[in-house]
């Protein structure tokens, strides 16, 4: 018994997460401005929250030098974190009508997404109206 409960313990410590970014250690993003982000980089924004490209969750762009019928579209998935309370998990599109999100007092804009596996994602982050 006494090792099935050791190695469900060891089992269950390496499923556990990295400890988060202390916020001090966080690049910061002002109002107005933009930021580059790789996948698992956060940045923290203006009233203490955060956020965090997640990953690409598709990429269906028509390859450069290509002609296509489509231009296609690439999705990330991002986390928002306010200074407190729950975080929340949205997407963004390289598509026109789906490149911006509103969390919290904040608009995040994609205005642009590097080709391949982990892309280079350039947000813009605006204070929301």
């Amino acid at each position: 018994m006494r090792l099935l409960t050791a190695i469900a313990a060891i089992i269950l410590a390496a499923c556990t997460t990295a400890p988060a970014t202390p916020a001090a250690d966080l690049p910061r993003v002002a109002d107005g401005a933009s930021i580059e982000l790789t996948p698992g980089q956060s940045a923290q924004l203006a009233d203490a929250s955060r956020i965090q490209y997640l990953k690409l969750v598709n990429d269906s762009r028509c390859p450069p030098d290509v002609q296509c019928i489509w231009a296609g579209d690439a999705v990330i998935a991002l986390r928002w974190t306010p200074a407190t309370g729950d975080a929340r998990d949205f997407e963004l599109h390289t598509m026109p009508r789906q490149r911006a999100f509103v969390v919290g007092t904040h608009t995040i804009t994609l205005q642009a997404l590097e080709r391949g596996e982990t892309p280079r994602a350039t947000l813009q982050v605006d204070a929301k109206p």
